[in-house]
Order: C-alpha cells, then sequence, then structure tokens
C-alpha cells in the first residue's frame, strides 16, 4: 500500500520516512516496470508550477519522497509526525546496504564521464556482496534513438531491480516519466548529485547544516555560478507560494486525473 501523499502547491509528497521508503524499495524486488521514485525539493516543486510535465511526473510516480527540510516541515505541520527528511544521496546508501542480503541487483545511469564507475568502486568498496550489473553514461543532451537502443538492449541484458538516475533536475524526473515504462526493469530512482556526492567528486554538507536545512547554503557556496538562480530565486518564490498556500490566499490543486492519493 503506497503511503498518502500531501499537496505542497499541486505536487502530492509521500508522507514518509527513510526506512519507510527504504522498505517499499526492498519489497518491489522481482517487479518489473513498477514505475520511478522521485526526491522533490522546494526548487523542484516551485518549478514544476509552470513545468506541467514535470509536475505530471512527481504526481505519476511511485514516489515522490520530501528530499528537503522544507517538505518535511510542512508534511509534519499537516499531521504526518513520523515524516522525514529522504533525502537521495541518503536513499541510494541504505537501500544499496540493505539489498545485499536479498541480491538487489543495481544499475547506474547518469553522472559525467567515468562518474558512474567510480561511484559503483566506491560503494562496491563500502558495501561488500553489493551486486552492480551496469553502468550507462548518457551525453549532455536527449538521447539520440541509437543511444537509448543500446541503453535499453543493456537493461534487458542485466535486468536490474533497480535503475539510480543521477542526472539534474528537471531532465531526471521527465526521463523516468518517458522511459521508464519500456525498461526491463523494476525501479527506477532519480537522485541526482548523489552520483557526484557518494563517488566523493564533490563534497556533501555537514550533518548538521543538512538537518537544519541549511544545506543549500553549502551548496551555493560551492558552485555559485551554477546554483544562484536556484536558491536566491526559485527558493524565496516557493516560501511566498506556500504561505499564500497555507493561508488559504491561493489554491493549487492537484491536477485533473494524475494517481495519487492526498491527505489535504
Amino acid at each position: 500500500m503506497s503511503p498518502p501523499r500531501f499537496n505542497v502547491l499541486g505536487t502530492g509528497v509521500s508522507a514518509l520516512s527513510l526506512p519507510e521508503a527504504r522498505d517499499l524499495v526492498l519489497a518491489a524486488q522481482g517487479r518489473r516496470q513498477l514505475g520511478y521514485v522521485c526526491c522533490a525539493t522546494a526548487y523542484n516543486v516551485n518549478l514544476a508550477r509552470r513545468d506541467t510535465d514535470l509536475r505530471h511526473a512527481y504526481n505519476r510516480s511511485f514516489l515522490t519522497t520530501p528530499d528537503g527540510m522544507p517538505l518535511v516541515w510542512l508534511g509534519r505541520h499537516h499531521g504526518h509526525r513520523s515524516i522525514t527528511r529522504v533525502y537521495g544521496p541518503d536513499l541510494m546508501e541504505t537501500v544499496c546496504d540493505a539489498g545485499r542480503a536479498a541480491g538487489l541487483r543495481h544499475f547506474f545511469y547518469g553522472g559525467a564521464h567515468g562518474v558512474a564507475e567510480q561511484l559503483r568502486e566506491k560503494l562496491c568498496l563500502r558495501f561488500p556482496g553489493l551486486q552492480v550489473v551496469g553502468t550507462f553514461t548518457p551525453p549532455f543532451r536527449r538521447l539520440e534513438a541509437d543511444e537509448l537502443a543500446r541503453f535499453q538492449s543493456a537493461i534487458a541484458g542485466c535486468r536490474p531491480d533497480i535503475v539510480w538516475i543521477g542526472l539534474s533536475s528537471p531532465q531526471q524526473e521527465k526521463f523516468m516519466a518517458e522511459h521508464g515504462p519500456s525498461l526491463e526493469a523494476g525501479l527506477l530512482i532519480g537522485v541526482g548529485a548523489a552520483f557526484d556526492f557518494l563517488s566523493g567528486r564533490v563534497p556533501q554538507a555537514p550533518r548538521w547544516m543538512q538537518r537544519s536545512g541549511l544545506e543549500w547554503f553549502h551548496r551555493l557556496c560551492t558552485d555559485p555560478a551554477r546554483l544562484w538562480p536556484r536558491y536566491l530565486i526559485h527558493n524565496p518564490c516557493f516560501v511566498l507560494r506556500v504561505c499564500a498556500q497555507l493561508l488559504g490566499l491561493k489554491r493549487y490543486p492537484l491536477d485533473e486525473g494524475d494517481s495519487l492519493r492526498s491527505s489535504l
């Protein structure tokens, strides 16, 4: 049974904890074309207001987890007291760890040249017995027909339980929504920068910053040229829109036809 969702600006966010998300992913082992998991942040949810395809991708997912602390706080505000942050890198680590006992099969798609292979090496050292059955490094553009065919063939050949997607948002969410149904895999899980973090290519924010909702400041300082619009434009806009929603000044209904359950 899928967890309930709460409505944040028209996006249904799954009300669950990291252990619950891990267990739902593990329970999907052996099933095919089950869907995909999105890890949503304030930036993504705000972006989805104008990007209908992104909003549909979130609302039609197997899970859309609260990756950022603002979404956790909003979930608790609406009565989901047990909700915790389901951060992409943490979800990847805990699933890789716990899935070893069941022989969970993993595939890594994304990252810059060599990152997926470096990630496999790092995680296999950390979690002996981890089964990474393949990697694929895509170009920084939409796949051509022959490239997509090679990727689909690679997946069909190794039949992974999980395909971890390490692209940027909103590309990874749209990629999973579009191509998930055609892949011989179980779940696709979009974890974005987790490939860079867990491979050691990019340093993560300290845990105290992650827990206090200040990870954005650490990331902004490490990559200001790329991230300043995200944190200095989109996130303040998210706050204003959420305040309007909470005060009843603006309604953001879930799109008709999107398959999810909302607690609001």
